[in-house]
């Protein structure tokens, strides 16, 4: 929202109450607060007939300060409020001077001015990373009633602003409004199904503005060299978390939000969908799983979407029996395929719905004012909203579930969650201004719990469209509605983008676009971005995504690309633990690995699939693809081939290929089982340590299912020599090396042919070194 008219003036309506001079400070258990006032204090008459910000700072987490501005604390707060973990006993230290006040937390410092020219000063050690300036903190009014809270962060020469969730607008988001309200508006427009107050800057820090309503930013748009931030109401939180890495910040913020849940290994796979208003029975179902595995296309999901329910009767947890008479033997037989089931499920109950009646009765649906149950005709005829404040409700949602579960199956998409209305009352009272965004949260908590619950722990998934903060705990969530083609593809990777440096782990897309049939190069295009992405579905919405319905070679693609990431997985899922314990997404904006390259921070068409390979999606019918590759020699993936870095390439790729690149000084692991994501992944490996610099090391892990180290091995080069050190289970490896030299010897328990290093089964712990020539 803009408050300034130009430079200088302020915006017709609006009376603006900056934060001038610091009055007096005040210390209680590590929280420091100030007074300032809105106009010089030169004497006790100016003490009058004016108002006082109230301005806590505080720190839940070393080098995390928050910074509370309050107006009027007699506000009845109503939640939600997002659920934060801050660490126990963090040690501030606060210092008072003549000229200022600092708070200090592990490595970042606020440095509160005193005198009439109020400012917030942040600092890593010796230099300023950002600061609200004079006059930036402001008690803002509209007319009598409306009052807003606003701040302003400086933006320095060069920096640019990241994330504030799955944002399908441009990646970087310098010169943007953002208005984070949880809207279905496609990934083709301004508005966003995951909306995340909080943003990072190639700086290396982060704010998260703690506020889960509407948050209004104006980032270099209202004042270009300021980030402002605002929300209707008396007070407005927010933390700034210094990195000083990227990384590092994404990891401080989920700390402080919740760190992505590990999806089972099997989410990794192939998913295949009915599509949305296609026709399907069991007879099609199976003429779509039958027909992938007589052309030997590996699958491992199958989803039913919303069509499985009878129309107008959604949600009703019913399998519809005019098309399904025998849904328990159905999914047996399909779980005997090797199939996981995944369902489609949104959080609205249609007036014909058998759930509908009971829960009015029961008070389970959120109400109008008046007490009627709320109800509108958009999307489903009466649709009402299950009230998942109303902890019986949950209950309620959640047996219905559990039942499906017990049928057979295993995951659910949880669609929607951003239709949620404002003119409501919550059972437990909540502002329905703030649960509009929170609302996703909850939605998808009861769902996430269940799956826990009945399934064990690192067995849930979900394949969600809405989020807010918070909600990378409950992975994985897909972009939602994008049409078929080159530009909503392309849109779809910045929204993932984005959303990554969001602090969420895991992200999908529908596969060929979800709106309209992709011309058949898009849709192969589409396949190559699909299968190297976190997770991978076919998912259309009036026709079939079955590979064969678009010609040969496409077939021939999916399988190609398929396999390729059964037999990633040793490295992908080692790469989904780090998103899991650090909070760094599988799929990284390149200036997350490459943070000293200027030319990585506006890369949107581009991305590392984990910490070590490079993948460039083809936008084209032709091939032709330009993508930029850092500094160091990278090696194809696929081919071999070498390629000096440090400059844009600009070449022409078939269906079976892409720039697929692992970075020097990297070890990559693959698997030895092509057809399925989840299996032993140490069990006979194939290692390979690619362009070792000298005085360099390199480490790669690979985890079991549960995500648990299996196998660890570090190779360090001293000139020719390459020492392998080994810990894990004793499962044979073969080890290679790809650079300018090979591999002319090997010493120590090791066999060397064709220049390929053979650790045998039972070496378990211990090093051997391999020599280059």
């Amino acid at each position: 929202m803009k408050f300034q008219n130009g430079n200088w003036l302020i915006h017709e309506g609006f009376q603006v109450n900056s934060a001038v001079q610091a009055h007096d400070f005040e210390q209680q258990d590590g929280v420091l607060t100030a007074y300032a006032a809105p106009r010089p204090i030169l004497s006790r008459a100016n003490m009058l007939d004016t108002m006082l910000l109230t301005i806590r700072f505080h720190s839940p987490a070393p080098g995390v300060i928050g910074v509370k501005i309050i107006h009027n604390l007699g506000v009845m707060e109503r939640g939600p409020v997002f659920e934060l973990t801050p660490q126990s006993a963090v040690n501030v230290e606060i210092v008072e001077t003549d000229e200022k006040v600092v708070l200090t937390s592990g490595s970042l410092s606020a440095h509160i001015r005193k005198g009439p020219e109020w400012a917030v000063d942040f600092y890593r050690g010796d230099e300023r990373i950002t600061g609200s300036g004079p006059r930036s903190m402001a008690y803002i009014k509209k007319g009598k009633e409306t009052a807003y809270v606003r701040e302003e962060l400086d933006l320095g020469v060069g920096e640019w602003v990241y994330g504030l969730g799955e944002r399908f607008t441009p990646f970087v988001k310098n010169g943007q409004v953002v208005d984070t309200w949880n809207q279905d508006g496609g990934t083709s427009s301004e508005q966003a199904y995951k909306n995340i107050p909080f943003y990072v800057t190639n700086k290396g820090y982060g704010v998260f503005v703690n506020q889960p309503e509407l948050v209004s930013f104006e980032i270099a748009s209202e004042k270009v060299k300021k980030v402002q931030f605002s929300v209707e109401g008396e007070s407005l939180e927010y933390f700034v978390i210094d990195g000083p890495s990227i990384k590092e910040v994404l990891g401080k913020y989920t700390d402080l939000t919740g760190k992505p849940a590990l999806p089972p290994a099997w989410s990794f796979g192939l998913w295949l969908t009915t599509s949305f208003t296609t026709n399907y029975d069991e007879a099609t179902v199976n003429s779509f799983v039958d027909g992938m595995a007589e052309r030997d296309l590996p699958l491992h999901v199958f989803h039913f979407d919303c069509f499985w329910m009878r129309e107008f009767h959604w949600t009703d947890f019913k399998w519809d029996e005019r098309v399904f008479p025998d849904p328990v033997g159905m999914l047996d037989r399909l779980k005997k395929k090797g199939l996981k089931i995944c369902v489609w499920i949104n959080p609205y109950i249609a007036q014909r719905s058998r759930l509908f009646a009971e829960g009015k009765a029961n008070g389970y649906l959120v109400k109008k004012p008046n007490g009627d149950v709320w109800q509108w005709d958009l999307w489903q005829p009466g649709m009402a909203l299950v009230d998942f404040t109303n902890p019986a409700a949950c209950e309620w949602f959640a047996g219905y579930l559990r039942e499906l579960v017990d049928m057979g199956v295993d995951s659910f998409k949880t669609d929607f969650g951003e239709r949620i209305p404002t003119d409501v009352v919550y059972y437990d009272g909540s502002d329905p201004m703030k649960m509009h965004n929170y609302y996703t949260q909850l939605y998808n908590k009861v769902v996430f719990d269940v799956l826990e619950e009945k399934l064990g722990k690192g067995e849930a998934t979900l394949f969600a469209r809405s989020a807010t903060a918070g909600g990378q705990q409950f992975p994985v969530h897909w972009g939602g509605d994008c049409y078929a083609d080159y530009e909503s593809m392309a849109e779809s990777l910045r929204g993932g983008l984005s959303l990554g440096l969001s602090g969420f782990g895991f992200w999908s897309h529908d596969i060929g676009g979800f709106e309209n049939t992709a011309p058949v190069h898009v849709f192969k295009r589409w396949l190559a971005f699909g299968l190297l992405s976190s997770h991978s579905r076919l998912h259309g919405s009036k026709s079939y995504r079955v590979p064969w319905a678009y010609d040969e070679e496409a077939v021939d693609v999916t399988r190609h690309f398929t396999k390729l990431k059964s037999r990633l997985m040793p490295y992908l899922y080692n790469a989904a633990a780090e998103a899991h314990e650090q909070g760094i997404p599988t799929m990284r904006a390149m200036l997350l690995e490459f943070p000293e390259d200027p030319t990585t921070e506006f890369l949107d068409r581009q991305y590392m699939l984990g910490e070590s390979i490079l993948v460039a999606p083809v936008f084209s019918e032709k091939g032709e693809v330009k993508y930029y590759l850092p500094e160091g020699t990278w090696t194809h993936l696929l081919t071999g081939e070498k390629v000096a870095g440090g400059s844009w390439r600009k070449e022409t790729y078939d269906f079976f290929s892409l720039p697929l690149f692992v970075r020097p000084n990297a070890i990559v692991a693959l698997g030895a089982n092509d057809l399925k994501p989840d299996y032993d992944h140490a069990d006979s490996a194939e290692l390979t340590i690619y362009e070792l610099a000298d005085g360099r090391k390199a480490v790669s892990t690979v985890r079991d299912l549960k995500g648990a180290p299996q196998l660890n091995v570090t190779a360090a080069r001293e000139g020719n020599a390459i020492t392998v050190s080994v810990s894990g289970s004793g499962k044979p490896f073969s080890l290679k090396y790809s650079g300018a030299e090979t591999i002319v010897g090997a010493q120590g328990g090791v066999e060397l042919k064709d220049g390929v290093v053979s650790v045998p089964a039972g070496f378990a712990e211990g090093s051997f070194t391999i020599q280059l020539g």
